[in-house]
């Protein structure tokens, strides 16, 4: 065997112990480590306490940023229009048009899901929703050993879609470097306000307000596992929007693509981190030699090849099953944040196709667009949440509430309603509520 070969598991859905190993290569805990939930919990009640000059301690202990108040790291809108300035005009111009498709999609979820409604009941009572959109919001975006302005993008624009009067942006910045592409992106996509912080100690400055950063009424982005714990133990003082696991991409494929376009896709996640999770499922053995070749050829010329390497090597595998049929089957059960059907024909296999973040038809359609500009939100659910969430949109930031207007003639029939089971649940302050706007 080459030195250069990815060791990346081979199986088959024939062999007499594959659920076993499927069963092993599903597994990944969310639990974080006791020594991170102790440390963030001490952090939080910190942050709580003491307002900024926990927020100041803790950014120069972890970031090396040092600061005599945290006015001096704040950023506004004429710090996010000089970054756009400074950027390249190749930057501007990807950076508007991706805000403008990723704008664009969440106008037409607006339109579709993300509206009010009433109604009148024949004798006049007025039933409905009212939808309103959340006044402030906080987003994370990770910053460090990688900075990301499409994360800003995905969790800015949908929330200005929606209505968010205020939207502030944490991101840490190591040493004081600015990554004037996130600060661009908070430009394009109308960003209020934002702070040079990050890890436990910002959520808990968005969650709780300090003196100089308001508290907001939920936190949405990505984060490392000090972000993560500190989002669960926030959840109930703001909203949050999800606890994402490593990023997955498994992709469906009838050996109708070329093989090396198949074994990028697969990289396009593992050069994440190492405990991203590539599979790729198909009833094709030649074709899955043809792409284990691809990946050993193809893995040294990539810059993160010793991540993208653990990553395969770890958690990725290589499957064979019966048929295209099957692979849909094994895709429901997995649930997968990115789902590619690259098949000849992938209409046909999207009906069966019912847990996924998000799917990718066609050879043509590659995971990082949807990454980046295709439109729709890549905040998706991960380690098998999409069997009950959804990607990141409008209606994470809004809200609903409940229109009731009873007519007279409506409270006499739904006062009887409501006062029999109301003495069956023995509250009789329930029952005489309803019963005294009966007509005597």
């Amino acid at each position: 065997m080459s030195a250069a070969t990815v060791r990346i598991a081979r199986l088959s859905t024939a062999q007499a112990g594959f659920e076993a190993a499927f069963a092993k290569l599903q597994h990944w805990s969310s639990e974080a480590d006791a020594a991170i939930e102790q440390r963030v919990a001490s952090i939080l009640a910190d942050v709580r306490a003491r307002g900024d000059a926990a927020v100041l301690e803790y950014t120069a202990r972890f970031d090396g940023l040092e600061a005599v108040s945290v006015a001096e790291l704040e950023l506004g809108p004429a710090d996010f229009a000089a970054a756009f300035e400074a950027i390249t005009p190749a930057q501007r111009a990807a950076l508007q048009q991706a805000a403008d498709r990723i704008r664009h999609y969440h106008e037409r979820q607006l339109e579709a899901c993300g509206r009010g409604f009433s109604y009148r009941d024949d004798d006049g009572t007025l039933l409905g929703q009212k939808v309103t959109p959340l006044d402030r919001v906080g987003l994370y975006v990770p910053g460090g050993k990688a900075a990301y302005p499409s994360s800003l993008l995905m969790n800015a624009v949908p929330a200005k879609v929606a209505g968010v009067r205020e939207i502030v942006v944490v991101v840490p910045t190591p040493g004081g470097e600015r990554n004037p592409l996130v600060l661009a992106a908070a430009h394009v996509a109308g960003v209020t306000r934002g702070f040079t912080i990050g890890g436990a100690q910002a959520v808990a400055a968005l969650a709780y307000g300090t003196a100089t950063i308001p508290a907001v009424d939920k936190i949405t982005g990505p984060g490392n596992a000090y972000v993560a714990s500190a989002k669960k133990r926030v959840f109930g003082t703001v909203g949050i929007d999800m606890i994402a696991g490593p990023s997955e991409i498994l992709v469906l494929a009838d050996g109708t693509t070329p093989a090396d376009w198949v074994a990028m896709d697969l990289f396009s996640q593992a050069e994440h981190d190492e405990l991203a999770q590539s599979i790729l499922l198909s009833p094709d053995a030649a074709f899955l030699d043809a792409v284990q070749r691809e990946i050993d050829r193809l893995i040294d010329t990539l810059p993160r090849a010793a991540i993208a390497r653990a990553s395969l090597e770890g958690r990725g595998a290589l499957i064979q099953c019966r048929s295209m049929d099957e692979a849909c089957a094994i895709s429901n059960r997995i649930a997968p944040e990115h789902l590619e059907v690259s098949a000849a024909d992938p209409h046909r296999w999207e009906p069966l196709l019912v847990h996924a973040g998000a799917i990718f038809l066609g050879a043509f359609t590659s995971e990082s667009l949807g990454d980046y500009c295709a439109g729709p939100n890549h905040v998706l659910p991960t380690s098998g949440t999409a069997r009950f969430s959804s990607p990141l949109g409008v209606m994470d930031f809004q809200k609903r509430s409940s229109l009731i207007e009873v007519s007279e003639a409506g409270a006499q029939s739904l006062g009887r309603i409501a006062a029999e089971l109301a003495e069956g649940e023995g509250l009789q302050a329930h029952a005489r509520a309803a019963e005294m706007r009966l007509k005597r």
